[in-house]
């Protein structure tokens, strides 16, 4: 693995002292974080919407920080939960998403930059819709098609997808409604939304990167939910939930749907009050 047990070992020791977090709220990121990884080791998707939700709700992280943390957590997820299972992608499907997600990373970068720097209030406002719009979208389960989607819609999808993906590094609503309204095998289904999971967040995490924004707090945040996210997706593998995987995602959506009201409304009262002391 790439970080190894040394610096592993390094850096949760700066996490307790460079992580503006109390102990409540580091309580609370760990439990989303294994509870995000554990549905989607189970369901295929919703970790990383999961942790942006609760975290990005309740401000533990600044937005950039918090999807550079989710994506490189999302990556470990979709790499072991995929393990084994890869002969299960539809290929076809993967390959036209992303040749639309790859390029729409880029943009979402791009907009994630501007907003944060010159609109914090529009950005978190952006965050709240895209939780809540994602909630209720997969709280209404999508009727399965008579046929597999044709490239073009496959390709839009992965568009929609890459710029979320850039954004938040949480894609999952929007491949998550594209995935389940295919009429194929859960399995399928399933595995190719992980490897999708898996294409995006480690581009996004090699695009940061290479612009030298994985920080030390990203780092450490890394390293004090890493051993959670492992559990949590071993747990999602071996052991069956104790309700219906319908119940354990719809409890999912309706957690982030109240987070993201949250989060629009407090962003609007933000920006409203911004503009009250600018006049």
């Amino acid at each position: 693995m790439w970080l190894s047990c040394e610096r592993c070992q390094r850096l949760q020791q700066a996490a307790v002292a460079q992580c503006a977090m109390d102990a409540t709220a580091l309580i609370i990121f760990l439990l989303i974080t294994f509870f995000g990884s554990y549905i989607q080791a189970v369901a295929g998707f919703a970790m990383g919407m999961l942790i942006v939700a609760v975290a990005g709700g309740w401000r533990l992280l600044e937005i950039e920080t918090l999807a550079a943390v989710v994506s490189i957590l999302s990556f470990t997820n979709s790499l072991l939960a995929l393990w084994g299972q890869v002969q299960q992608v539809h290929w076809r499907l993967f390959t036209w998403l992303a040749l639309g997600q790859l390029p729409a990373l880029l943009l979402g970068l791009f907009i994630l930059d501007t907003l944060g720097a010159n609109a914090r209030w529009l950005l978190e406002l952006c965050l709240g819709v895209f939780l809540t719009s994602g909630a209720l979208g997969m709280l209404l389960k999508p009727q399965p098609l008579r046929r597999v989607s044709s490239p073009w819609v496959a390709w839009l999808t992965g568009v929609c997808g890459g710029t979320l993906g850039g954004m938040f590094s949480a894609s999952g609503p929007v491949l998550g409604l594209f995935g389940f309204s295919q009429p194929l095998p859960l399995t399928v289904i399933r595995a190719t939304l992980l490897a999708s999971f898996l294409l995006v967040t480690s581009s996004r995490t090699v695009m940061i990167g290479s612009r030298g924004e994985l920080t030390q707090t990203v780092l450490a945040y890394v390293a004090l939910a890493l051993p959670v996210v492992l559990v949590g997706t071993w747990m999602g593998r071996v052991m069956v939930p104790p309700v219906s995987e319908a119940t354990l995602k719809k409890a999912a959506f309706w957690l982030i749907l109240v987070m993201g009201i949250w989060v629009g409304v407090t962003a609007v009262m933000n920006g409203t009050l911004a503009s009250a002391q600018i006049a």
